[in-house]
């Protein structure tokens, strides 16, 4: 038989093989990418979750510290000097090296970190206490009238001495006047008074007004207190004479921020939310409290005010230092973006203020870092930072000119070194989340406002001033809860800022309000300020102190102090 050619039919079969093979190489290599991809895609959500489980476990650890542990920011020192022994020594080294360039005395070099205070060892002298004093003779009836008293043997302890109300009778003389065959009766006038036809005297307010607004003891509670004492107060009349005070007492705490803006270097702020209670509703429908915010503002060492404001927003903020140039102590909060911008210049022409950042929240952020992921930087950072704190401390009593001058020389260096290893690691963890990477990006974001306390010796370091400031508040609100309105909270403010204000300059704050509530129906409206308490010493020793002893009647006010007098008296 003849030979039969195959090969076109082999070549078609194996096309049609070939083709075959082709579309299941497609199907299976369509089917690898998407296997790819699906498995790219369970990976990046697998990695997403585990940030996410890492974040969560970071806050856990803050939130669990938060409620189980001290709530201060502490970190066991001891293991931090053993951890980076290399490192400490280094920095002590070098602020030691630069210290003694600074220090131009020939003793023992003033710079070095503070030594831990000694304990006090033995009992307190009580008999250097201002204080009452109750005498106890203790005789012996063998021997009294029988041998000769040569003194005694003497010891204290504290004791107390229960005060409580007194009743404040007002005897306004009568006259009878004849003239002619008329007689007339003649009755003295009332002195002024700022709570006119009230139940309480001055003095009983005073002590309603601190023992809330500096202690934090509710009105209710404060009742019962009164009630043991044989007074009968309710509620509603201390709230209302609370906020009569405040709102009247305004004035003063007008007067005073106006000065701070005009002549204050540096203001220090900071804000915390309150509770207030809601307008009732027409139907009788209970509402939730609104939120509300209370600002502190530290003018140097002159004044403390409080301002209450309904939004914690730039607005608020633009308000509050609108026309004040000079330096602003605050937070990283964006809120306060809009004053360093210039949004709170009266004219284009001014200057905006400069900011100065808090070196306790570029800490903080670390802190929570090393306790809740124990990162070696994390904790590095917290000893970098405590080499700065400790020369910083022990400038605290120097004039700020030497503060000024040892800060360039000792303090600088670390500041700089401090910056040139953050920004390294900080680059390395931007593409991160996290405690340790959210401190990293405060501190360089923060670098110009951390380090700008360089400049002048009278700037703060920290923020600190503020949020002991604001304590009284956070305090007492878990006591008193909420406030009435947003009337009764301006008027809080305007308390809060004088009992502030009072500790500040060292005053007695009950017989301070008591003495003001006295003398301010009787006084000039354009010399509010002489009522101040940075300037309330001065003022009082101008007084008559008679007049001012007693718990109602006439005020003379003094003359107006000269120009080179308020100076002195500032």
């Amino acid at each position: 038989m003849p030979h039969v050619e195959s090969a076109p039919a082999s070549d078609e079969t194996m096309r049609k093989r070939i083709a075959e093979l082709e579309s299941r190489l497609a199907t299976t290599t369509t089917a690898l990418a998407t296997t790819q991809a699906t498995l790219a895609r369970v990976t990046a959500e697998r990695d997403k979750l585990r940030r996410a489980y890492e974040q969560v476990k970071e806050q856990l650890e803050i939130l669990r510290r938060r409620i189980y542990t001290a709530k201060a920011e502490r970190i066991d020192v001891a293991q931090l000097e053993l951890e980076f022994a290399a490192k400490k020594a280094e920095l002590e080294r070098l602020a030691t090296e630069l210290a003694a360039d600074a220090s131009t005395d020939a003793s023992a070099d003033d710079s070095d970190p503070p030594s831990s205070r000694a304990k006090p060892k033995g009992r307190r002298n009580l008999m250097a206490a201002a204080m009452p004093e109750e005498r106890v003779e203790i005789l012996d009836p063998a021997l009294e009238g029988k041998a000769e008293r040569i003194g005694f043997e003497e010891s204290s302890r504290l004791g107390y001495r229960r005060g409580g109300p007194v009743r404040v009778v007002v005897a306004r003389a009568t006259y009878k006047q004849t003239e002619g065959e008329t007689v007339t009766m003649v009755t003295a006038d009332k002195p002024k008074e700022l709570f006119r036809r009230g139940l309480l005297a001055s003095s009983l307010v005073a002590h309603i007004l601190v023992a809330k607004y500096r202690f934090g003891i509710p009105f209710f509670r404060l009742g019962k207190m009164l009630a043991s004492e044989g007074l009968v107060l309710d509620d509603g009349t201390m709230c209302r004479y609370a906020e009569d005070a405040g709102a009247t007492l305004g004035v003063i705490v007008e007067a005073c921020a106006a000065e701070a803006k005009k002549t204050a270097f540096c203001l220090a702020t900071d804000a915390t939310g309150v509770a207030i209670q809601p307008a009732p509703m027409a139907t009788g429908q209970r509402q939730a409290c609104a939120k509300g915010h209370f600002f502190v503002v530290l003018a140097d060492k002159d004044h403390v005010f409080f301002e209450y404001k309904r939004r914690h927003n730039s607005d608020a903020v633009c308000e509050m230092f609108r026309g004040f140039g000079g330096y602003i102590l605050a937070d990283a909060h964006c809120i306060y973006d809009a004053l360093f911008r210039g949004d709170a210049r009266i004219s284009p022409d001014d200057k905006p203020p400069d900011e100065v950042a808090c070196w306790s929240h570029a800490r903080r952020g670390f802190w929570e870092a090393a306790v809740a992921t124990k990162d070696v930087l994390a904790r590095e950072a917290l000893v970098r930072i405590r080499a700065m704190f400790q020369l910083e401390a022990g400038w605290a009593a120097l004039p700020p000119i030497e503060r000024h001058r040892r800060r360039q020389l000792a303090l600088r260096p670390l500041v700089d070194d401090f910056f040139a290893w953050v920004e390294p690691h900080r680059t390395r963890l931007a593409a991160t989340r996290g405690l340790l990477a959210s401190a990293f990006g405060y501190a360089v974001r923060q670098k110009d406002a951390l380090r700008r306390f360089l400049d002048d010796g009278r700037l703060p370091m920290t923020n600190n001033a503020s949020e002991r400031a604001l304590r009284s508040i956070a305090v007492g609100r878990k006591a008193w809860l909420f406030l009435g309105s947003d009337d009764h909270a301006q008027a809080a403010a305007n308390l809060f800022s004088l009992i502030a204000s009072c500790q500040l300059h060292g005053l007695d704050t009950e017989r301070y309000l008591a003495d003001i509530f006295r003398v301010m129906p009787y006084w000039p409206r354009d010399r509010y300020l002489e009522l101040a308490p940075k300037y309330w010493a001065a003022t009082r020793v101008r007084l008559v102190e008679g007049e001012l002893a007693l718990p109602l009647g006439h005020i003379t006010v003094p003359a107006p102090l000269a120009a080179e007098e308020k100076s002195a008296a500032g």
